[in-house]
């Protein structure tokens, strides 16, 4: 088995486009590197995507040895870092920190509640339903997402459109990746356990992850920290 396995190549991929970001978007930094960490150990939930979802090569075979991967490590950290910072990226934006009566807001009562809202869906659909773990995933993320916006009303157009941009920078890298691999979707990806529907190649499941997960952790940040767009109340 090459070193440089598919799986490998697509987490490499990812985490260039990281870098460049990383590079020539200074004020961003901060940022990225908080949220990368955060998500990078998202990594270790490889076991359950794999085989129901999928089934990739990894380095020494650790998924199948030990249901998680390097690979998965270093995707998670790249996308964490991407999505908690593209609509800034490409939009020049501000922000200040809210102040007390500000957190005091009738909506910010379920604060907590929103930020934990993904692990408190994903447990019983992922227990107690059939689900393939991709559309837990999304479904998780997307609730996860709509519950942010209640609370924090002021980031929906930066929420909205990084789902958006999330998904176009994703969809061209996926789409680099089929070209250095044909075929790949049909070798790793369990498609007789999805819904099968490719669009231009890439299964629509991966297309759904990438808008919901660049919903989702787009707002983290902010959410967390208590920022707000500046001027935004």
């Amino acid at each position: 088995m090459s070193l440089l396995n598919p799986w490998l190549s697509l987490s490499l991929m990812v985490l260039l486009a990281w870098l460049i970001v990383f590079i020539f978007k200074k004020n961003l930094r901060k940022e990225m590197l908080w949220a990368s960490i955060i998500t990078a150990p998202i990594g270790l939930t490889e076991l359950i995507f794999a085989p129901k979802y999928w089934l990739p090569d990894s380095l020494f075979n650790l998924t199948l040895k030990i249901g998680f991967d390097i690979e998965g490590l270093i995707f998670s950290f790249a996308i964490g870092g991407i999505g908690s910072v593209i609509y800034g990226a490409f939009f020049k934006i501000k922000y200040e920190k809210m102040s007390r009566h500000e957190m005091h807001n009738k909506r910010h009562k379920f604060h907590l509640l929103a930020l934990v809202s993904p692990a408190v869906v994903f447990f019983p659909l992922y227990f107690l339903t059939s689900l393939n773990p991709i559309y837990t995933a999304s479904i998780t993320m997307f609730i996860g997402a709509i519950s942010a916006l209640y609370c924090r009303p002021d980031l929906k157009k930066n929420m909205f459109f990084s789902g958006l941009m999330f998904l176009v920078l994703y969809f061209v890298i996926f789409s680099l990746f089929m070209l250095f691999y044909p075929g790949i979707v049909f070798e790793y990806w369990n498609l007789s356990a999805i819904s099968g529907i490719l669009i231009l190649g890439i299964p629509i499941e991966e297309l759904m992850f990438a808008f919901t997960f660049g919903m989702l952790w787009s707002s983290y940040y902010e959410h967390i920290k208590w920022y707000k767009l500046k001027g935004k109340s």
